[in-house]
């Protein structure tokens, strides 16, 4: 019997009982006894386990243009993954009464099954100057002579689409490949068109925003890189610029510096553009802040354009996109404007095309609320019949001007100083191109057909080619799954 007044772990350890430290006790332990009052004790245990589950892999199927209607071809195998789940049971007495998942482990990751199914094209077959490359999966490919010509140049399903330019003359294709080294984002190569079993290691690594050839040369290049890192974009830009001449032969020189390492202004972690001008002595570069001109043979920088950086409270970086009149006379850009009302100047929506003349005159806006992603594009010489020669420029027009970071676009193209603006693509009913940088190239010549010249463009995954006098377009593949496109 217990003296009035015990409590109840008095009780117990007059018992000699003790408690885990899981142990349930009803009445609690501080409680004063009364008459017959009843004391529960209730073992109570845990124990963890490891369930592993497997993750059954996704099953895709992927159009292609290369495959007989209905054939199919496995483009990469299935693999199931692993889960790692750990469970918390809890025993009450000897019995089970709870099994509580505290942890989860995906040990591997599952690997999507894709298999090619052939579909069927009834695109009618276009000839075409020159040679047009164009990327798919990973996989570079090649028409030429007409759009029906079809060869593989680089088969190997790693190109980034980072890079991705001939040269001048199209015997060659510079581009960039998915590394596997955990820090190492891409490598640079060059593949010979006309023999692509023959590549170059260009030995250069992290190429995420410039690499292109030197005009007129296909044995000499520039670029620019980055570091890789782990947080959001994945890279920290160097903002430099390296020159490197190369042999089909094995040889490589070593880089010549052109640009040190810098820190590129504001936003500079994001990177810089740049883009050769025709006589190859000049590059223009764009950053988030500024556009200018950089001369080789001075060994010069100027800035023509400061604009106000815009802030987009994210991971990116804003730049816009520049490039050269084919006279090299003029740079064409878009220009962060000044807002309307009581809005900050860097969060302004406001973006206008503009010219910048390099040898006399101020920047001129010659299209108002073009949309942020314009990217300009001017085209080769084009001989007026009074003898000057004339040439056009095409960008992108932002459906919905102040929304333009999330508006999709259409194609229009202009004269040199802004004038006969037209909207060439698509039709008003369909829906608008979704922006990116390289959004696409004009042909190196008039199509024969028309005698207009035309761009190639990439419109929800496909390539079109568009007639730029009249506006004419014309599908030329179908699988949807094209991301970058050049011609020469």
């Amino acid at each position: 019997r217990m003296l009035p007044g015990t409590t109840v772990q008095e009780a117990l350890d007059a018992l000699e009982l003790s408690l885990g430290s899981l142990d349930r006790v009803e009445p609690p332990d501080f409680t004063v006894l009364a008459n017959e009052t009843e004391v529960i004790v209730t073992r109570v245990r845990e124990e963890f386990e490891v369930e592993q589950v497997v993750i059954p892999y996704e099953k895709q199927l992927q159009p292609s243009e290369f495959l007989s209607v209905d054939e199919t071809q496995p483009l990469q195998l299935g693999d199931s993954g692993l889960q790692e789940i750990t469970y918390r049971r809890v025993f009450e007495d000897g019995v089970e009464v709870s099994k509580t998942p505290i942890k989860s482990v995906i040990v591997k990751e599952a690997v999507a099954q894709i298999m090619l199914v052939g579909v069927q094209t009834s695109h009618t077959p276009l000839p075409i100057p020159g040679r047009l490359v164009y990327l798919s999966d990973g996989n570079a490919w090649m028409l030429e002579v007409t759009t029906a010509n079809r060869s593989p140049v680089v088969s190997t399903g790693d190109l980034d689409g980072r890079v991705f330019s001939l040269s001048g003359d199209g015997e060659w294709l510079l581009f960039t490949r998915r590394a596997e080294a955990g820090d190492v984002i891409n490598t640079l190569w060059a593949v010979q068109v006309g023999n692509p079993e023959f590549e170059i290691d260009m030995q250069v690594e992290n190429v995420v925003h410039f690499a292109d050839w030197e005009p007129g040369s296909d044995s000499r290049i520039a670029f620019s890189t980055v570091e890789s890192r782990q947080a959001a974009p994945g890279w920290q830009a160097n903002n430099d610029l390296s020159l490197r001449n190369f042999s089909i032969n094995g040889w490589m020189a070593r880089p010549e510096v052109v640009v040190e390492t810098n820190s590129g202004g504001v936003y500079g972690w994001w990177g810089t553009d740049f883009v050769y001008a025709p006589d190859y002595l000049r590059l223009a570069y764009a950053g988030p802040d500024r556009v200018g001109v950089l001369d080789l043979a001075l060994e010069t920088q100027t800035t023509v354009l400061e604009i106000t950086p815009l802030q987009t409270r994210s991971d990116w970086a804003w730049v816009p996109g520049v490039q050269w009149g084919p006279d090299g006379k003029v740079l064409y850009t878009v220009n962060h404007a000044p807002p309307p009302g009581a809005v900050l100047p860097e969060e302004s929506p406001i973006f206008d095309l503009t010219a910048i003349p390099l040898e006399m005159g101020s920047p001129v806006a010659l299209v108002l609320q073009v949309g942020m992603f314009a990217y300009p594009l001017p085209s080769p010489l084009q001989p007026h019949p009074s003898g000057e020669n004339a040439y056009q420029v095409a960008y992108l027009q932002a459906i919905f001007p102040t929304q333009s970071d999330t508006s999709r676009y259409r194609l229009m193209v202009m004269d040199r100083d802004g004038s006969n603006q037209r909207e060439l693509f698509p039709p008003s009913e369909a829906l608008g191109i979704e922006p990116q940088r390289e959004w696409g190239v004009w042909s190196p010549e008039p199509l024969g057909g028309s005698g207009n010249y035309t761009l190639a463009i990439l419109y929800q995954g496909n390539i079109w080619l568009v007639d730029a006098a009249t506006g004419e377009a014309w599908q030329v593949t179908g699988d949807g799954r094209i991301n970058r496109v050049d011609w020469r």
